[in-house]
């Protein structure tokens, strides 16, 4: 089934070569045939003659290009030889040739001295299904299963997401060397998965997994580096109330956040629940910043005396995230205590209730429209 993505890459690549990274599954690859086929030429690293060939002999890279001239280069896992960024380099100053080059691992790619390309070559991200990408949107199967392609579209999607987990998480991590034993790594997996959407606290985490809190700083840095999560940071400029510093950590699919964590149902009125919906507009949110090029940060904030708002995009718009059918004026409470620091210009409570309202400047939207709005550009 072929699923129009919201990423395009013709116009990306009209301006500039790009680096398009992503976790692995998310798509990367389809998209490229569906969109890039015809105009391309395409060297896939998982292809064994590609990859025999370039890693022993990088330079043979451009003998590659010139026996099929194409307006575009694409190198599809460029991680796989990262070596080829110099020649890639060379290429662009003396050929003046456009570039996408697809990967998973951010780390590999910086061991590959890919700081040559700074500047020259751009970066998009690649994430997996969002709502407006399905015509058929399912959220109670999404928050469950997650938008990873091939699961999303299953019809076994906890074989299918076993099976990523199996072979992408563990083994293939462990096989390119990033980790040196498993079972702490799959410990560390299960913990923070448990922990996904709360403040990170790395010792307990760390005596959980009965490994050094130093390891468990490189688990997380490698897990953003493979782009499997990342750490959202905390917005600390409040001044009416002391903030808290330290960052949430977030997978990056909740599907994946369930299997690692052992979740077996999601029942609809469980705290867990709520935080795979948070998750959910969180990613969409990510999703968003990033296919429209729209440079501002995504925070959260959190007062010393517990008041919390789940995301802030820049210090434009708040958007405070409850699973709740129905709102009460509780559900306010987070938003209206940051509203009081006379920074932020909107004010969003996301939510599953059908109607929306308005409390005390704060809009409270179900959550298909907020989703629409916010593809609208109605909120920055």
């Amino acid at each position: 089934m072929d699923m129009q993505r919201q990423l395009r890459l013709g116009p990306l690549l009209a301006m500039n070569s790009f680096f398009l990274l992503g976790p692995r599954a998310t798509g990367k690859t389809t998209l490229i045939r569906q969109e890039l086929v015809e105009k391309a030429t395409i060297i896939d690293l998982l292809d064994s003659r590609y990859f025999l060939k370039l890693s022993s002999a990088p330079h043979e890279l451009e003998s590659l290009i010139m026996a099929t001239p194409a307006e575009i280069i694409v190198i599809d896992e460029i991680q796989r030889i990262p070596e080829l960024l110099n020649e890639v380099h060379r290429l662009m100053e003396n050929r003046n040739i456009t570039f996408l080059l697809t990967g998973s691992s951010a780390r590999k790619l910086r061991r590959g001295k890919a700081n040559l390309l700074a500047g020259r070559v751009w970066e998009a991200r690649m994430f997996p299904f969002i709502y407006r990408e399905l015509d058929d949107f399912n959220l109670d199967r999404y928050l469950r299963y997650g938008g990873l392609p091939a699961v999303y579209l299953s019809e076994y999607p906890e074989e299918a997401l076993d099976a990523y987990v199996s072979t992408y998480l563990k083994e293939e991590i462990m096989a390119e060397g990033l980790i040196r034993r498993l079972p702490p790594f799959s410990r560390f997996l299960e913990a923070i998965a448990l922990a996904n959407g709360e403040m990170i606290n790395f010792t307990k985490i760390a005596n959980d997994c009965q490994v050094p809190p130093s390891t468990v700083t490189e688990y997380v840095h490698l897990l953003e580096d493979t782009l499997i999560g990342f750490l959202l940071p905390a917005w600390t400029r409040s001044r009416k109330r002391k903030a808290i510093k330290a960052g949430k950590f977030y997978f990056f699919d909740p599907g994946v956040t369930h299997l690692l964590s052992g979740t077996q149902t999601l029942d609809r009125n469980s705290n867990l629940y709520g935080k795979s919906f948070e998750q959910f507009i969180g990613m969409e949110l990510r999703a968003y910043l990033s296919y429209t090029r729209k440079k501002f940060p995504l925070s959260y904030w959190r007062s010393k005396n517990g008041h919390e708002v789940d995301f802030l995009i820049g210090e434009r718009t708040a958007i405070e995230v409850k699973a709740s059918k129905k709102i009460s004026r509780n559900d306010f409470r987070g938003l209206s205590f940051l509203k009081e620091e006379g920074v932020f210009q909107n004010f969003i409570l996301v939510s599953q209730d059908p109607v929306s309202s308005r409390v005390d400047n704060i809009l409270a939207l179900p959550w298909q429209k907020f989703l629409t709005d916010l593809w609208n550009d109605a909120f920055l």
